[in-house]
């Protein structure tokens, strides 16, 4: 089904446009961009007048390019076997150009080509330019796409130009900062879409739909209802061949600075006053605002830090981090995070802790935001228990994507004890189908225009203010690393900062 025809969602207009992807030779690009343009054509999302130019510093044709991405896309496809019947129809819309990030003669030949593809393909001029470089590349192509004239100010009914830039975006706040100060120069902000994938993920999407469109949940999502609230992103494998990469970012960086706080933001944030971008991102700000800020004083209690060591998962021996390739043997760069964080607001009240907890080569991969409830009154049902457990509403991001709530009930027979009990709901089993890639969803949202799931510059801030006096305080510490065996849950440190609360990790 086109998702253009779904109920509920309103038909838009798709301006014909030219992708072009920088760093087209990468990794990225042949796992999750070829992918993602492949079954946006064939699902008939992309515009009737689209082509897609690979940008990139390695010696290859046209051929050579799309015979590349067809091998990509038939390995990492969410739908297989490959179409060759719209392959072959759609690799004759993609092309490749060779050229060096500085070079001026190369964005020269990048404009004549362009403007003859417009001709070719009436795309009008409008252009997506997806940066999946390293992020010291962004100001320089940025700065040589505006000299040349192929970023341009957008005007109504004129051709349009943006930018997706890739996280992540800066190292701490001042880096972010000077960062975006140098884009600023040569682009606009409406021009810029800052990628985060999590935020493409239909369940991560969702959060607002459930909260928002089910007046049964909101009017409990506060601090008079809820003990607390655990969010997880739980990976079984390790850094593989990012260890230079690792080194560099560290877990902090990689994907709780990002990921982890735009889940935190969509679960605290307040109903926005409409779903335009502005507002949604207006109400993540707000979240991010309102976080209580860690001093020195609760780095050691609210925040433990870990690093795998040799051990097993799923029954295998694994290395560990310091023996990965390109890791340092005596590295202090964290691969485990374990966070307790108070958002000082009139809905949260500065009562409710929000636990984040992610890590490396734990037993098992999984994206979970579990929401507790407080205890029922402990005057009933008490004989057979000494407190009746707590409701839990589950959001599972990855992998079965889905809803559970776990509630007590009374088991069947005279001697009546009471038992938790899970009501379940999975998307797959629901829907008969898979969700679509979270780049399919990002990528065809800039094409239309809308940012409501890309990061603002001022959301970007916010979130490294809160983390960057803890990365200057680990700066100056030397933590006994490694201090967590492959497979395990992570340092006990981290099970002892939660049990101080009185609570523990949830069983994944």
């Amino acid at each position: 089904m086109n998702p253009l025809d779904e109920p509920g969602r309103s038909a838009r207009n798709i301006d014909p446009c030219i992708l072009v992807i920088f760093g087209a030779t990468g990794d990225l690009t042949g796992r999750k961009l070829a992918p993602a343009i492949y079954n946006l054509g064939k699902d008939g999302m992309l515009p009737a007048n689209f082509a897609c130019v690979g940008f990139a510093r390695r010696d290859k044709s046209n051929e050579d390019f799309r015979k590349e991405l067809k091998e990509d896309v038939s390995e990492h496809s969410r739908t297989k076997p490959l179409d060759e019947t719209f392959w072959n129809s759609f690799q004759e819309q993609v092309f490749y150009h060779r050229s060096e990030f500085d070079s001026d003669e190369g964005y020269q030949a990048l404009a004549k080509l362009l403007q003859q593809l417009d001709t070719r393909f009436s795309t009008r001029g409008n252009r997506v330019f997806y940066l999946s470089v390293q992020p010291k590349f962004f100001p320089l192509i940025i700065e040589k796409l505006k000299k040349f004239g192929l970023i341009y100010d957008t005007g109504n009914g004129e051709p349009w130009s943006r930018v997706i830039i890739e996280k992540p975006f800066g190292h701490d706040l001042p880096s972010a900062t000077a960062l975006q100060n140098e884009i600023q120069k040569n682009l606009a902000e409406s021009q810029t879409y800052r990628i985060d994938h999590y935020l493409g993920k239909e369940t991560v999407q969702n959060i607002l739909v459930f909260r928002f469109a089910n007046s049964i949940f909101e009017s409990l999502w506060n601090y008079k209802h809820i003990d607390h609230v655990q969010i997880t992103v739980a990976e079984d494998i390790g850094i593989g061949t990012r260890g230079a990469f690792f080194e560099e970012e560290g877990l902090l960086r990689d994907i709780v600075q990002n990921h982890m706080m735009q889940l935190l933001t969509l679960v605290a944030m307040e109903p926005p006053v409409s779903l335009s971008a502005a507002a949604i991102r207006d109400e993540k700000v707000k979240v991010l605002q309102s976080i209580r800020l860690l001093t020195p004083d609760d780095f050691e209690n609210h925040v433990v830090r870990g690093q795998y060591g040799p051990g097993f998962v799923n029954g295998e021996n694994a290395i560990g981090y310091r023996q990965e390739g390109n890791v340092n043997p005596e590295s202090r760069v964290e691969t485990f995070l374990a966070l307790r964080f108070y958002i000082d607001n009139w809905r949260w009240a500065g009562t409710v802790p929000f636990y984040l907890r992610g890590g490396k080569r734990l037993p098992k991969r999984t994206t979970e935001i579990a929401i507790t409830f407080k205890d029922a009154p402990g005057v009933l049902f008490q004989q057979h228990m000494k407190q009746n457990e707590p409701n839990v509403l589950a959001l599972r991001i990855q992998p079965n994507e889905g809803i559970s709530m776990k509630i007590n009930c009374k088991v069947p027979g005279p001697s009546s004890p009471l038992q938790p009990v899970k009501m379940d709901f999975r998307y797959g089993a629901y829907f008969g189908e898979s969700p679509p890639e979270a780049y399919e969803r990002l990528i065809w949202d800039c094409i239309l225009g809308d940012s409501t799931l890309f990061a603002r510059a001022d959301e970007v801030a916010a979130s490294w203010k809160i983390f960057t006096p803890l990365l200057e305080y680990w700066a100056k510490s030397a933590p006994p690393f490694p201090n967590y065996p492959c497979g395990s849950w992570g340092p006990k440190e981290a099970d002892e900062m939660i049990a101080k609360d009185n609570r523990s990790w949830r069983k994944l």
